[in-house]
């Protein structure tokens, strides 16, 4: 393969190495995984085939499906806190992005809608219908890109304090000196020659801006341990500027109900208005905003039962676009 960003033969060696061990574990699609950390037997660890790779989930609850993507520097534990509670009304999915966590890292297809595509390949591997998406932070654009590609298949999205590549704001918070780490992660190669082994270091940056204890901590830094999975979010960060085109060009029409909450002390919370705006403009015609009190960017464990609530009002909600049919 030809590595764009210069990594050493070493490097290219072990990430082709353990995308073959996560294709020899997805020949067993229903092989439980890891017991789920704080959730009760009700919930399994799975790992699952899809789209060329292997995706690590944890499922509990029954009811409509809800699938939750995290955000950055978090795997699906991010929502562990709210799980059980949403469980009660949901079948309730939480999953872990291509190379992040138990996912298995692959040589390419960190881009949103091919994230997105990850997302969707599982709901059906899953037999599940009318889902609906929630994402926060990097989650966020992997949920909208679904809504890109397949309004038809969800009832709605939710997006958790995150902007929109290529939508509205977008241009503001890429511009904020908040987002420093996004240049230093775009930067070719320079982020894995600096991160590995001093992860505590430069993840531990992030922690200090949510209610995060030492043990979610502990959890998350393991869930980026390896140089395959510190490049899989680097790769995600490195797909922003394809997936601004993407969105710009796949824009239109759409129905599909869109709720976005940030929290009341994000920096990125002032850019509300304008990105529901440009969502309308652009030709979504059910978008909501909110706003989750007390809570910085890290909006789950600030304020985990708000959040609850809201997923539980908007995935509960009547699809408005049945009023037409």
């Amino acid at each position: 393969m030809n590595w764009r960003f210069g990594f050493s033969g070493v490097f290219a060696a072990s990430l082709l190495a353990a995308a073959c061990l996560g294709f020899t574990q997805a020949e067993a699609q229903d092989r439980e995984g890891p017991s789920p950390i704080g959730l009760s037997k009700d919930f399994t660890s799975k790992f699952a085939t899809v789209n060329g790779t292997t995706l690590h989930y944890v499922r509990g609850g029954k009811g409509p499906p809800l699938i939750l993507i995290h955000g950055f520097p978090q795997d699906w534990y991010e929502y562990q806190p709210i799980m059980p509670r949403l469980a009660k009304q949901f079948t309730v999915i939480a999953l872990d992005l291509r190379g992040i966590g138990g996912s298995s890292a692959a040589p390419g297809g960190y881009d949103a809608a091919n994230l997105a595509e990850d997302v969707h390949q599982l709901a059906t591997a899953l037999k599940l219908q009318s889902v609906y998406v929630v994402g926060h932070d990097v989650g966020g654009p992997v949920a909208f890109a679904f809504a890109l590609r397949y309004p038809d298949t969800a009832r709605g999205v939710m997006i958790l304090d995150a902007v929109l590549p290529g939508i509205a704001g977008w241009d503001e918070i890429m511009a904020s000196p908040y987002t420093w780490h996004i240049g230093f992660m775009q930067a070719p190669g320079l982020a894995e020659q600096l991160v590995p082994g001093h992860q505590a270091a430069y993840l531990g940056r992030f922690y200090t801006i949510g209610k995060f204890s030492r043990a979610d901590v502990a959890h998350y830094l393991k869930a980026y341990e390896t140089p395959e999975q510190l490049h899989s979010i680097f790769e995600i960060y490195r797909a922003f500027p394809a997936n601004v085109e993407y969105n710009r060009a796949h824009l239109g029409a759409n129905a599909l109900p869109l709720f976005i909450a940030f929290g009341e002390k994000s920096h990125q919370g002032p850019m509300a208005p304008k990105l529901a705006a440009g969502l309308r403009d652009a030709g979504f015609s059910h978008v909501q905003t909110g706003v989750i009190p007390g809570a910085n960017h890290y909006v789950v464990q600030d304020q985990p039962d708000d959040v609850a609530a809201l997923i539980e009002q908007h995935a509960a909600l009547h699809d408005p676009r049945a009023v037409n049919n």
